[in-house]
């Protein structure tokens, strides 16, 4: 057993101590956020506000309980400081607990090939890649697996502490109650060890209930709006979820490998796969590789027994593994560590300026790091202000206050080998698959284009702005959201624009619409400051407000058109008035 264990460390050593310097990735952004919310607030790290795709919000509806927060948030105490090496030293400490908790599980159910099914488990692509993140999947699979041995080898006590620290990581752990029913209704001591069937429902309802008397929120019914606002849970999300997981399933051990899971028959390790499959049907909407980690521990000593009579295809379905795995980890090292030099480059000579980053993952982190702010929704950049972007990340929408973004720097990020897990381009869904169905890609295309832009000063052109015209972009000022049905756009309850003044005077005009559920009836236009129209409207429907002819001094008018009351429908996080489909000076019809 030493000398196993010794080999089985020293393999998790030498395929994770080349990553150890992982930049920022993913959604580590949000679990770091946490653990630094946790150094004021320790007891509700989930408390942390910070904006998610444009929308200021609180974690407290989060997709996973508090535990990998916590985590990180000891290690953000011990170190002083957010740098990669000493947190991913940390971690490989979980990922060798499960590497070790699954040579103990081998050693029970596949004595004879127990290393070899240890070194499939530990050569998973998905385990290669995501032992690299600061997200719960990897404590969350080493609690998971430590658990099972624990309860095979009829620890239950200490299986239920690791049990609990499962719960903690992730909500998933709720499956382990019919795979451990299961085992201990084989085993005939359901009657002795049901009591660790009850601990991730306590967890559960422990977690959501304390968070309820000390902060008046349920977590779980705030996830559950946000599921509702952003269609996480649709029909589609949910089929494009399923094919993705059974792909992952499908190149986890190479199609050998799958092979030989249909063709196993065991009562235990065939039910834990198939059980936690189905649930990860109906449990997940992103269809992610690392979402399937938890059936590879019976998967992985399945294929080591029925190929256990041929070693050479053993060691050839590792092979195959591990350098699959380990070009898809260099690739994902070579993707964030782009974000990571772009960064330190354009946050240089920055004194002066206000710098926003339209971005998520890695490149947002580096450039908050800086002193980089998050573009929000409908955000108002001015001129001289600084625009870090990605052309793989969602695009927020903003306005530039009368200025025109002007590209200073671009990097394409371009990693050495030709693998994909996301990029432009890719059908890889590894990490989600919204950006595509394949377990991953091959492309010679970059991974992302990033780019540094100046907002310069630009005076308008047009004096009319028809909202459908792409010409009427750099005249927005503020408070005008992207356009819709190709020709209007939600305003808020104040709107700003910049028009060319005519060289007659011609009437300043607004065609607005006021829909049903719109509270608002009073609205105003004002030019340069000055108001020259207030209409109160009886009802909902289409107006043209309308002045009389004018003019403005100089080469730019600043019209502001406002409404007296706001309001966000359900689903729709932002505050609207009503709907424009253009305003400026028009000569009459």
């Amino acid at each position: 057993m030493r000398k196993q264990a010794l080999l089985v460390t020293l393999f998790v050593l030498l395929v994770s101590l080349p990553f150890w310097n992982q930049a920022i990735q993913g959604d580590d952004y949000y679990y770091l956020a946490a653990a630094q919310h946790a150094q004021i607030d320790p007891l509700h790290p989930h408390h942390a506000e910070y904006v998610f795709l444009g929308i200021p919000m609180s974690m407290r509806g989060h997709s996973h309980p508090p535990g990998d927060a916590w985590l990180l948030a000891g290690i953000l105490a011990l170190v002083g400081d957010i740098r990669e090496v000493p947190f991913h030293a940390v971690y490989f400490l979980l990922a060798l607990t499960a590497a070790l908790s699954m040579l103990a599980l081998a050693r029970r159910f596949v004595p004879e090939r127990a290393v070899e099914a240890t070194l499939l488990f530990c050569a998973v692509p998905a385990f290669l890649v995501n032992a690299t993140s600061l997200e719960s999947d990897l404590p969350f699979l080493a609690f998971w697996v430590l658990t099972v041995a624990l309860v095979v080898y009829d620890r239950p006590k200490s299986a239920g502490l690791a049990l609990a620290a499962c719960s903690l990581m992730a909500y998933q752990s709720v499956v382990l109650i019919p795979i451990l029913g299961l085992y201990f209704w084989q085993q005939g001591t359901l009657r002795r060890n049901w009591w660790l069937l009850t601990v991730p429902v306590l967890g559960f309802v422990g977690y959501q209930g304390f968070e309820r008397i000390t902060s008046g929120q349920y977590p779980a019914l705030v996830l559950g709006q946000h599921f509702q606002t952003y269609k996480f849970q649709s029909s589609e999300m949910k089929v494009r979820s399923a094919i993705g997981l059974t792909g992952h399933l499908a190149v986890m051990f190479t199609p050998l490998g799958l092979w030989a899971l249909l063709r196993s028959r065991d009562r235990f390790l065939s039910a834990w796969v198939a059980i936690f499959y189905a649930a990860a049907l109906v449990l997940f909407f992103a269809g992610s590789a690392r979402y399937l980690l938890p059936l590879a521990a019976p998967f992985a000593i399945l294929v080591a027994r029925y190929y256990a009579a041929k070693p050479r295809l053993l060691w050839l379905i590792f092979g195959l593994q591990l350098a699959l795995g380990l070009g898809l980890a260099s690739v994902n090292y070579q993707h964030w560590d782009g974000y990571r030099k772009f960064a330190a480059a354009a946050m240089k000579d920055t004194a002066n300026h206000r710098v926003w980053v339209n971005s998520e993952w890695g490149l947002r982190f580096y450039t908050e790091a800086e002193g980089a702010l998050t573009v929000t929704r409908g955000q108002t950049l001015r001129p001289g202000d600084i625009l870090i972007g990605s052309q793989l990340s969602d695009q927020i929408p903003y306005t530039t206050g009368g200025g025109q973004a002007v590209e200073q720097m671009r990097a394409e990020i371009r990693p050495t080998l030709p693998l994909r897990l996301v990029g432009l381009g890719s059908r890889s869904g590894y990490s989600s698959v919204a950006f595509g169905l394949w377990p991953f890609d091959l492309s010679d295309a970059p991974v992302d284009i990033v780019t540094k832009s100046l907002i310069v000063e630009k005076k308008p052109e047009l004096s009319w702005l028809p909202m459908s015209t792409v010409a009427a972009e750099h005249q927005l000022v503020s408070g005008v959201y992207n356009l819709e049905n190709q020709q209007w756009r939600w305003m808020s309850g104040r709107a700003v624009f910049l028009l060319k003044p005519p060289a007659t005077p011609q009437p300043l005009m607004a065609k607005v619409y006021i829909p049903d559920g719109a509270p608002g009836r009073t609205v105003i236009l004002t030019l340069n400051g000055v108001e020259v129209v207030k209409q109160t409207v009886p009802k909902p429907e289409s107006y043209t407000l309308e002045t009389g002819p004018l003019t403005a001094p100089g080469d730019t008018a600043t019209v502001v058109l406002s409404i007296d009351q706001e309001f966000s429908p359900p689903g729709d996080n932002r505050r609207l008035g009503m709907i424009l489909t253009g305003i400026g000076f028009q000569p009459k019809q």
